[in-house]
């Protein structure tokens, strides 16, 4: 099998096509309009995610502060380790009905800051980390008309802040990095020892500033993973701990991960009755070395 190629984007002003002849047809395939369904939920989106039944879960820091959504029936949250307020009557998670345009609040009962979660084949957000007393829960939704968050302390080996996660063939999630964390582990466990080492986060580590962080992470077409971190990438068998290739650092070497914060997806597969099914990978983005 093939192993992903990259596509590097350059980003062109609006200016720039304002000077091309064709700026007028452009435009015009450009049409469309925005409506206001909501002029507020109550709560900053920091994370969304849309679930099975088209309705859309979003969630904030729980440590900045109450938001402007009440929870309901008198509700509050007690947390004696949380930085800014110890009983919170507030919600920081909704649950937004698409086609109702209602939405509803829920209880997160630890710091969903900076987190990182995957939807599991049964169709339950798994939402894992975070910052403080988040940083080792591991947090379930399940979706249903009156389903709240379900908390799994311990629920990780290690402390994940700004990890990625990507759901594996078997139904497990693979949980990749995080600050400080050169490795990996599995959720839900079937080890005791569930900490993997994974020197490649270390050498992609930029001291002081780490652009290591939120690696890219996809399931390649040969069942290996394709991991991105700073300006470096590997394919990497997960089930052996082997490193299957890596690949030459970007043109230029700019870092493109947190905190100079690109982005990256895994293009459509075209070539699907092809002997040799090819993958490519799209990194937008990121910045110059030292602007953090």
């Amino acid at each position: 099998m093939a192993s992903p190629s990259f596509i590097f984007s350059i980003l062109l002003l609006h200016l720039l096509f304002a000077s091309l002849p064709n700026r007028r047809t452009l435009t015009f395939a450009a049409d469309g309009s925005w409506q206001l369904l909501q002029k507020s939920v109550g709560i900053s989106a920091m994370h969304m995610q849309l679930l099975r039944n088209d309705r859309v879960i979003m969630f904030d820091r729980t440590d900045f502060g109450p938001s402007n959504l009440l929870l309901p029936n008198g509700k509050c949250r007690n947390d004696p380790t949380d930085t800014a307020l110890q009983v919170d009557c507030t919600a920081h998670s909704v649950e937004y009905d698409v086609f109702a345009n209602k939405f509803r609040a829920l209880t997160v009962q630890t710091d969903v800051w900076c987190s990182s979660g995957a939807i599991m084949p049964d169709g339950n957000l798994f939402q894992t980390g975070g910052f403080n007393d988040g940083e080792r829960r591991v947090r379930v939704f399940s979706p249903c008309r009156t389903c709240d968050w379900n908390e799994i302390p311990n629920g990780l080996t290690a402390k994940r802040w700004y990890a990625s996660n990507h759901i594996l063939p078997d139904g497990r999630q693979i949980i990749v990095g995080g600050r400080g964390q050169f490795n990996y582990e599995f959720i839900p466990k079937n080890i005791v020892s569930n900490k993997i080492n994974l020197p490649f986060l270390s050498e992609t580590n930029d001291k002081g500033i780490e652009n290591n962080l939120y690696p890219f992470v996809f399931l390649n077409v040969d069942g290996n993973l394709f991991i991105f971190a700073n300006n470096q990438a590997i394919l990497f068998d997960y089930v052996n701990n082997i490193v299957v290739k890596k690949y030459p650092m970007i043109p230029g070497g700019e870092p493109r991960s947190y905190p100079s914060t690109g982005s990256a997806v895994l293009l459509p597969l075209k070539n699907l009755k092809a002997a040799a099914i090819e993958a490519e990978v799209l990194v937008c983005g990121g910045a110059p070395k030292g602007s953090y």
